[in-house]
């Protein structure tokens, strides 16, 4: 069932050292404040933290109590108060706020600001506004990378796709250019790097900075090959319905930090339980990857296997009972334990899918890949908005429509667009002007050819002079050339050859054999050709910012060993577990070994809500 690596394969690094690192300046920054204190930590860093240090290692440094940020007057009694928190103005705000209430009431305690993963001049502009700045020490914890497992590492920052590509905030460039630049202090040199994308572009730039400023120390390189990816180079893939396991684990019950909450509806029992999703849970590491239509016959055969297990028991003695219970038994019982919950989640979720006519709904998703049958699939569209099924996914189907099919014809757009505000309000128009500014969700202009559109775009990329315009046309063209990347990369196979879905021919499968993701499709040729020669009019498609240079001086000169075949891929924007499952299986076929780095964890539904209007 699951798919064994070629035995050639290159081991991956330990990653384990950054949580020590992260964890070892935590309690660092902490220990600068002596005595006891209380930790205000801010909502989503607190799955991030428990990874890294838990509530006893946080007691062990003098944390007396731990409290959520929430943006309300504080209760707590300690005279030194800590502030765990991303940069954001609203929180600092909130902190400036406690600070002068205290001070107006006459209570002197000593404060102390940990920003984390940098903190902007912004935040202490507004320390300095408030009239606090000498009332506060303030610190940044490096906290850049978090390993999720042996190949996937997260920046856990959800909020870099909408900050880069919609508001053209690059705040977070500088951390994923510092966030590169620790993975080659500790497991570099890198012999390549190749990259697509403008912000691909300037994180380059910021790491080669870091670089060139730092001291070279020679050691084994443990990663070869580095490639850079923008999201906004493939939102299509990002778009489509999972049907891998693990994605569709995510898409139903959101996987947080590699860890995921099964209610009562999985446990059969009226508690909730918290699994750690990685690859030392023995049952979900076989399945992950797979296709849910192969779940159920693996499920239904380790149960088998494990019975047999069980058995064995029968006839034992004494000292071969002792020796099972010792050896065995405890292993059997984990197994047992973590079966029952992958068949109740796979059961949880075939119910749920079945409710919403999944099949219908992929079929629609894959006549939209393929260019067929246009006008069913918008009366599709147009039955879920009007029968209001969710908001999300009709808003995510129109952006799959509108990507798919280089924009919308203007009577479809202004009939598809009137339908949505009337089923879900009218306060949803800001929305549509998010995604319209990404390019994700546009009008096709009345007599431009996409031709004359990529000549008119292309001389606007030219002009250095063009600033913003520029940006915003080639966020336009970039969405307006699915069907020519798709023939030229063969990312949709022919529909008339049969699809053996428990034996996978190429990463079609993580997508039921329909669609071979963009993202992934790049990566493959790039390796392959060894830089961008023969890929000139996609990158034209894609409209470049593609680049591909050699990494540490001398470091592609020494002969080639197993790190040349272990290749770090970074998502600036998100990546999803299908893309994740799609490299992996390109690693076993090539002999690579892929580690994903990803500002976030997306799918369909977290991409949507990240374009959402905030009042919405």
């Amino acid at each position: 069932m699951a798919h064994s690596a070629r035995r050639d394969s290159p081991e991956f690094p330990d990653f384990s050292l950054l949580k020590r690192l992260v964890r070892d300046q935590l309690i660092y920054l902490l220990e600068q404040l002596p005595g006891k204190k209380d930790l205000f930590i801010e909502a989503d860093l607190m799955s991030p933290l428990d990874r890294i240090a838990n509530v006893s290692t946080l007691k062990q440094h003098e944390v007396d109590k731990l409290y959520k940020v929430e943006y309300k007057p504080v209760i707590s009694t300690s005279d030194q108060l800590c502030f765990l928190i991303r940069p954001r103005i609203q929180t600092v705000k909130w902190i400036c706020d406690v600070v002068n209430a205290d001070k107006a009431a006459g209570r002197f305690k000593r404060y102390k600001i940990i920003f984390t993963p940098q903190k902007f001049y912004a935040c202490e502009a507004v320390l300095e506004e408030q009239g606090i700045f000498g009332d506060v020490t303030s610190d940044e914890w490096a906290f850049y990378l978090l390993p999720l497992d042996d190949d996937i590492i997260s920046l856990e920052l959800p909020e870099f796709l909408r900050d880069n590509f919609l508001a053209g905030d690059q705040r977070w460039v500088r951390t994923a250019g510092s966030a590169l630049h620790l993975l080659h202090s500790l497991y570099g040199p890198f012999s390549k790097l190749y990259g697509i994308g403008r912000c691909s572009k300037m994180t380059y730039e910021c790491w080669r900075k870091l670089v060139e400023e730092g001291e070279q120390k020679a050691h084994q390189a443990e990663i070869g090959n580095v490639f850079l990816i923008d999201r906004d180079v493939d939102f299509v893939t990002p778009l489509c319905s999972q049907v891998v396991y693990e994605g569709l684990v995510d898409d139903i019950f959101r996987i947080k930090c590699g860890c995921v909450e099964f209610g009562p509806d999985v446990t059969s029992s009226d508690k909730s339980v918290k699994v750690m999703l990685n690859s030392q849970d023995k049952v979900f590491s076989e399945i992950r990857n797979e296709h849910f239509s192969n779940v159920f016959g693996f499920l239904s055969q380790k149960a088998r296997n494990l019975q047999t297990a069980y058995d064995k028991r029968r006839g034992m003695d004494i000292k071969q009972m002792k020796a099972f219970v010792s050896e065995e038994l405890k292993g059997l019982k984990q197994e047992h334990r973590l079966l029952s919950l992958h068949i109740g989640a796979s059961e949880s979720m075939m119910k749920k899918k079945t409710k919403q006519d999944f099949q219908e709904l992929l079929k629609t998703e894959h006549s939209l890949l393929e260019g067929f049958e246009i006008r069913e699939c918008i009366s599709y569209i147009e039955e879920h908005i009007n029968r209001q099924v969710s908001m999300i996914e009709s808003l995510r189907l129109l952006c799959l429509l509108s990507a798919t099919e280089n924009g919308l014809l203007p009577k479809d757009f202004r009939s598809l667009k009137a339908q949505y505000l009337q089923s879900y309000g009218v306060d949803h128009l800001l929305t549509f002007s998010n995604l319209k500014q990404l390019g994700l969700l546009v009008e096709q202009q009345p007599g431009e050819t996409l031709t004359v559109m990529e000549s008119r775009v292309g001389k606007l990329v030219n002009d250095k002079t063009a600033g913003k315009l520029t940006d915003a046309f080639s966020s336009l063209a970039k969405k307006g050339n699915f069907r020519a990347l798709s023939r030229r990369l063969n990312l949709v196979p022919k529909s008339d050859e049969e699809y053996d879905l428990r034996v996978p021919r190429d990463m079609a499968y993580v997508f039921s054999g329909a669609y071979v993701p963009l993202s992934c499709k790049l990566i493959e040729q790039v390796l392959e050709k060894d830089g961008w020669t023969g890929l000139e009019e996609v990158t034209r498609l894609l409209n470049g910012h593609e680049f591909a240079v050699t990494g540490s001086s001398g470091a592609d000169l020494k002969p080639k060993n197993n790190a040349q075949r272990v290749v770090l891929v970074m998502f600036l924007g998100g990546c999803t577990f299908s893309e994740i499952s799609a490299l992996r299986f390109l690693g076993r076929e090539k002999g690579y070994k892929f580690i994903v780095v990803t500002t976030s964890i997306i799918n369909s539904s977290r991409l949507i809500e990240a374009l959402l209007d905030d009042h919405v």
